[in-house]
This record gives structure tokens, sequence and C-alpha cells, in this order.
């Protein structure tokens, strides 16, 4: 099925893999219509830096933009920017907003990714990051505060050390609250956790492993009495949750297309021949067989190329091969592949406690890589993943080098 100059593409979900989708779209020569639809009021941004650079103030908010006033005229893209999408008629290819407006196209992507899971004790006063408007108004209350005052962070996870590690650098003090005995087991496995397990007391950061919160109270000037089961209290200027995403599919719940933790789609990234789905709402067949939701982001810039290729020639993509990174406590951790938790995993480049690489197996086959501020060596080894490669073979190879 290849894309004419008479199609019309409508992109849902104006987020990264939404604008990727549109970048790719006009490289691969697509000619015709683009409408792209985003429930933030914002132009498409990167979120990545907002945990970094933009909340330890080294960026401005403008510096994360991607989809700039020339770079929008250069796509000839139709935006519908500050309204969501609330049905989708699969058969006709309809888009109905939550406005009542209705985009008839030829095509449709779902990009409409994650957003922030919440406490079951929520309150409005908590703050999220996942968005512009979550990082100003955390920007804001933050500006209020003295140096030395006390921040709760709900989730020891990547979101919440690299929240710690920007409240730190505001001079602020940051105090983890992690309810697993390690952070990252649950992500990266208890091995690789305890690898990485000093990096809060080595930067400074409180870190308090098996906290069970039973909830929050604000009072009249903001502050807040986070609460323990046993009963005791944290006092802390503001509380910041980062407790995990869920898929942005409510939307779709009568489309017609299979929803299993996101929209399950095929190894072309299709839920039906003429809709696709990228990026964090998208469930996407592995190699062994399961289907899998992946946050990353360069997970949604491999979609939105996939998915793109496909309708424009037919054309499959190679084995799609994830990657992130995170920045926290003044060292960067860096994953290739989709290791389990519970895979075997072993040292083989180490040159102290914060210079290492690991290597990941199911097995006896190499399931993926993870490097502690070896960004070389981690490169070095993506060959591994290229095709099934057993252990035995990557210690005798050692692409990481000396």
């Amino acid at each position: 099925m290849t894309l004419l100059a008479h199609d019309h593409v409508v992109i849902v979900g104006a987020g990264l893999a939404g604008w990727r989708s549109v970048e790719e779209l006009r490289r691969h020569g697509f000619e015709g219509r683009i409408t792209l639809v985003g429930d933030e009021v914002d132009p498409p941004y990167d979120r990545p830096p907002l945990s970094k650079q933009v909340l330890a103030g080294a960026w401005p908010l403008t510096h994360t933009l991607l989809a700039t006033p020339e770079k929008i005229d250069v796509a000839r893209l139709e935006l519908r920017l500050g309204v969501g999408a609330r049905h989708l008629d699969v058969a006709n290819l309809t888009v109905t907003l939550e406005n009542d407006d209705v985009i008839e196209g030829t095509h449709v992507i779902i990009a409409t990714g994650a957003r922030a899971r919440r406490l079951p004790w929520h309150q409005d006063s908590f703050f999220e990051l996942r968005s512009l408007r979550d990082v100003r108004r955390l920007i804001a209350r933050l500006d209020e505060l003295s140096a030395g005052d006390v921040v709760a962070v709900v989730g020891g996870g990547f979101i919440g050390a690299e929240v710690a590690t920007a409240l730190q650098r505001r001079g602020l003090r940051p105090v983890v609250l992690e309810a697993d005995d390690l952070p990252l087991s649950r992500v990266l496995g208890s091995t690789v956790a305890q690898w990485l397990g000093d990096l809060p007391e080595r930067s400074g950061v409180e870190l308090r492993a098996r906290q069970r919160l039973a909830g929050a109270h604000y009072d009249d000037a903001g502050d807040v009495d986070v609460l323990f089961d046993d009963g005791t209290t944290l006092r802390a200027r503001a509380l910041v949750a980062g407790v995990g995403a869920q898929a942005n599919v409510e939307w779709l719940a009568d489309s017609g297309l299979r929803l299993d933790n996101g929209v399950v789609v095929d190894s072309n990234q299709l839920g039906a021949p003429r809709v696709g789905a990228v990026g964090d709402v998208a469930s996407f067949p592995w190699s062994d067989g399961t289907h899998v939701r992946i946050e990353h982001w360069q997970v949604a810039t491999d979609h939105a190329g996939a998915l793109v290729r496909h309708w424009m020639s037919g054309e499959s993509s190679p084995r799609l091969i994830p990657y992130f990174w995170s920045d926290q406590y003044g060292q960067k951790i860096q994953v290739l592949g989709h290791p389990h938790p519970d895979d075997d995993v072993v040292r083989v480049k180490e040159t102290d406690d914060v210079h290492w690489l690991g290597l990941y197996s199911r097995a006896d086959v190499v399931s993926g890589l993870v490097a502690l501020n070896q960004p070389r060596a981690l490169m070095l080894s993506k060959g591994l993943l290229e095709h099934p490669t057993t252990l035995d073979d990557a210690l005798a190879s050692a692409p990481w080098g000396s």
C-alpha cells in the first residue's frame, strides 16, 4: 500500500512520536495532507530534557521545542492543538475530537503516548513531570523555596532519580521515597540495581527504601506532610510523584482495535491496514513471541520510521534494538536491548565502581547491555544484539575493547 498525493494522514498525538511521523512522511516524499492533533496547546516538544536540563535550570523551555514555526511551514502541516481526540472510527477512518469536530483521513497514526500514573491518594497539589504544563507548574513552586528546603520525591526509578538530581542542583534537599528494596530492580533486575544502589549516597541525595506511604496532607502554605503506614510523617515543601506511566488508549475503547497495555500492532506498527500506532502507546511484537510496550525516546523515533517506510514502499524494517539513557546522581546509565529483570547479567568491562559494562543473557543468548559511564563500550557492543549471539561467543569476541 503506497501513500499517494491525494491521501490524508491524520496523526493523533503531538509528542515526539507524532512529530517524528510528520518528519518521516515528508522525508520519504509524501506529498499529501498531514493533520496533527494534540490535546496540549504547545506544539511538539522533547520530553526527556524536562526532568534533566530544564528542571535543573540549565535550559530554558524553548530549548525543548521540536516543531518550530519554520519546520511547521516546511512540513506543510495542519495543526489542531489544544483539543484531544475522543473517538476513532476505523472503518471510515474518521477521528472525532473532544469539541465534536470530525476529521476524515485515508490513514491514521495513533501517537497519543502515555500519561503519568497517579498514586491511589493523588491530590491536585502533587506535582508530576510529564508535560510542559507540569514543569512550568513545578518550577513556579520551586522558585518559592529556599536553599536546603526538603522536597519529597515518590518513586526512585528513572524519572524520580532524574528529578532528585535536578532538585539537588537547584540547591534543594530531595528525599527519595522508594517502595522496593532497591530502585530500578523491577526494570533492570536486582543484580544491576545493587550495582547502582550507592549512587544516591555518593551524590549526597537521601534515599529511603521500603517505604509504605499512606497519604499526604497539605496546609494553606502549600507545604505537605507525607504520611507513612507506621504513623510517622515527613514534612516537605512539595511532593513530586514519579511512579510510572500508563498508555492513553481510553479514547479507543470502541474503535475495534485490539487494546492490551496499549494498541496492539504487528511488526510494521499496524493495528489495522490503514491505522498504525507508534511510540509509548504501541504494544508491538518482540522476538520471544510476546508483545511489549517500551516508553523510550529512541523507540518512538524508530516506530515512526518503520510505519512510514511500510506505507510508502511496503518495506519492513530491521529488528528494533531499543535504547535509552538516564542522567542521574552525576552518572550516565545506558541500556541497549530489552532485557528482563530476571535475566542473568555479568560485568565484562570494569574500570571502577562507576565505570562498567554488563551483559544480560537469557537461555545463554545475549538479551541486553547495560553501561554506567561507558558509552563507547556500549555502542561498540551493539552488534551483539543485531542477531542472536550466545554469551560464550560474546565473551570470546569482546567487542567492547580493552
